[in-house]
């Protein structure tokens, strides 16, 4: 996916956070092991955000191996040690679709 097209699927994610009472708190953070598309708060739990697009749920989901949800999870150790937090927290995935978006809460694979 191009940049700018992750820009506008990230910027349709968090308008659909920001609608269900998330706080975004920042977005596209990086590390050495990978990003995290967008961090939000609520109910005092942070949310590592993946956002995928694609023509329908399985071109956008399919995306989210292993892999990347390994290199997520470290990117947010990274971010939980260099701001020392201490939160509750959990990964999340959007997938945009031209007709849809999907939020998957507390993703495991």
């Amino acid at each position: 996916m191009s940049r700018a097209k992750g820009n506008i699927a990230e910027d349709k994610a968090c308008k659909h956070l920001n609608g269900k009472g998330f706080i975004i708190v920042e977005r596209n953070f990086y590390s050495r092991f990978g990003e995290i598309d967008i961090i939000a708060i609520k109910d005092d739990i942070l949310h590592f955000v993946e956002v995928k697009s694609g023509i329908n749920y399985e071109s956008a989901i399919q995306n989210i191996t292993q892999k990347k949800l390994s290199k997520l999870i470290k990117t947010a150790d990274i971010y939980i040690n260099k701001n020392k937090l201490n939160l509750n927290y959990m990964f999340d995935a959007i997938a945009i679709t031209p007709k849809e978006i999907f939020y998957l809460e507390n993703i495991t694979i």
